[in-house]
């Protein structure tokens, strides 16, 4: 069986980062863009991550520029813009493709666990996201219109 800690990724400043490494943690991962409508959720996910990373808590942000070119930065203008506009503190990847030939592979193999509306496999938005048990497996997937405090009861069932 496939879990998260058979993928690795790449951080938003060049290292690789092996996700075996987060088994045991509760998982919020999320494609995230600095100039989309949804941006403001930038203050909820860092909410999430600040009431629960003592309980072994992280959200993984996965900027993605495939959605109306929404984020059109490098690593450090996403990293200074999050950081300075939201005071994002969780991890930053770098900027990946969640639909198309170049689908990162942790986003493909997470789109066939939970599909979306009627079936489909593909990301509509910015800010979809995917909560991951301790165990490394996907239990849910909410669209881009679902805020991180609407996540709050399902993050408290897993931890």
């Amino acid at each position: 069986m496939t879990t998260i800690a058979d993928f690795s990724v790449v951080t938003n400043r060049g290292e690789n980062l092996d996700l075996s490494t987060k088994l045991g943690k509760v998982l919020l991962v999320v494609n995230t863009a600095s100039k989309c409508g949804f941006t403001p959720q930038y203050d909820g996910l860092e909410a999430l991550f600040q009431q629960f990373k003592g309980q072994d808590f992280e959200v993984l942000g996965f900027p993605c520029n495939q959605f109306g070119a929404q984020e059109p930065g490098n690593a450090d203008e996403i990293a200074e813009f999050c950081k300075v506009n939201f005071g994002v503190t969780f991890p930053l990847m770098k900027k990946i493709d969640v639909n198309g030939p170049e689908t990162s592979p942790l986003y493909d193999w997470m789109k066939r666990e939970k599909k979306g509306l009627m079936g489909s496999t593909s990301i509509k938005w910015n800010f979809t996201k995917f909560l991951i048990n301790r165990e490394g497996e996907v239990v849910k997937r909410y669209g881009p219109q679902d805020t991180p405090a609407s996540i709050v009861k399902d993050i408290e069932k897993l931890l």
